[in-house]
């Protein structure tokens, strides 16, 4: 069992650190989800035009900053001073590997120009054992695969979820690719049912834990649990908390 994925109840993930208490994606954040007990967070990255990695999900500041400009076309000098919902800077991945040396950390790598110093921060950080690295893109899967190798845990691309949703439906074989040890998918998509009982029977099957994103609703995180998945992302880092308090089924429990 890899490190990251090593835990013995489902593990609970706080989505971009949680959204219910902090701005999503700041170190206030990741802080309160370390507080609240969990060991998982998910978080994405972006590089500026100087290189420089930064834990935020959109490619431009408008949304969250307020503020008009592209990430990866502004200098690292500039995008410093953004403050996500008029309070709190962007931190940098190496923020959050550094502030809590024991946080496992999921990561979404949103672009090809943040592969590199992705590479770069998890080296520097020694951190291969507590990150786990996906994409929505296979191209850039296959290069942080290749860049760490077997030692490496990532999740699904979107062909591999593809090719996993299919074996479950017609029972065919899948191969999965090396290093891929979790599929991070949604409960449907496109009004097409992902998470299902022989979908997580098949990811099962061939050594690949299944992780739901996102869910706040107590009751569907309490249906996802019962059909057997292995973790969920979720904004609201209190209630996930607390249903799988109830359920004995949380880390500090």
């Amino acid at each position: 069992m890899h490190p990251f994925l090593d835990a013995k109840f489902p593990i609970a993930f706080a989505h971009r650190g949680g959204a219910s208490a902090a701005p999503e994606n700041t170190l206030a954040a990741f802080a309160d989800a370390v507080a609240l007990g969990y060991s998982h967070v998910e978080t994405d990255v972006h590089a500026t035009s100087d290189g420089v990695l930064v834990a935020f999900h959109d490619n431009d500041l408008s949304r969250t900053c307020a503020t008009v400009g592209k990430i990866a076309e502004l200098p690292w000098s500039t995008v410093s001073k953004a403050r996500v919902s008029g309070s709190e800077p962007i931190p940098l991945l190496e923020d959050i590997l550094g502030n809590w040396p024991s946080l496992r950390v999921n990561i979404d790598c949103k672009t090809d120009s943040a592969l590199e110093p992705l590479i770069a921060a998890i080296r520097r950080t020694n951190s291969l054992d507590r990150v786990c690295l996906g994409s929505f893109s296979d191209s850039r899967l296959k290069k942080l695969r290749h860049a760490f190798g077997a030692n490496l845990c990532s999740s699904l691309g979107p062909l591999g979820v593809a090719r996993m949703l299919t074996a479950s439906v017609l029972h065919r074989s899948f191969a999965r690719p090396k290093g891929a040890l979790a599929a991070q998918v949604p409960v449907a998509q496109l009004g097409l049912p992902i998470v299902t009982s022989r979908f997580i029977q098949t990811c099962h099957s061939l050594g690949i834990k299944v992780h739901v994103w996102t869910i706040d609703d107590p009751l569907e995180i309490t249906r996802l649990l019962d059909l057997g998945v292995d973790g969920i992302m979720t904004d609201d880092t209190r209630v996930l908390r607390d249903i799988l308090s109830q359920r004995g089924e949380w880390l500090a429990t």
